[in-house]
C-alpha cells in the first residue's frame, strides 16, 4: 500500500477505538445498519457531536451492556 493509503486507512479508523488485541491482530470491523426516523437521527447526531463522541460508540456501549461481549473479548 502506498504511504498515502496508509495515512487514509489510519484516518478512517475511529479515534476512540479500543481493542484488547495488538493492532496487527485486530478484528475486522463491519457495518451494522439500523433504520431510524430521519428527525431522530439528526437529533442524536447533533447531541453526540456536542458531546464529542460518536453514535457508534454509544450503540456499541448499549449493545455491550444489554448483551455482553463474546467470551474471547471479556476483560478480567
Amino acid at each position: 500500500m502506498s504511504k498515502y493509503g496508509d495515512i487514509i486507512k489510519k484516518a478512517r479508523q475511529p479515534e476512540n477505538q479500543i481493542t484488547s488485541e495488538p493492532e496487527h491482530e485486530a478484528e475486522q470491523f463491519v457495518n451494522l445498519c439500523v433504520k431510524v426516523p430521519l428527525t431522530q437521527r439528526r437529533y442524536w447526531m447533533a447531541r453526540a457531536k456536542e458531546q464529542g463522541i460518536t453514535v457508534t460508540s454509544v450503540i456499541v456501549e448499549a449493545l455491550s451492556q444489554k448483551f455482553g461481549l463474546p467470551e474471547n473479548q471479556k476483560s478480567g
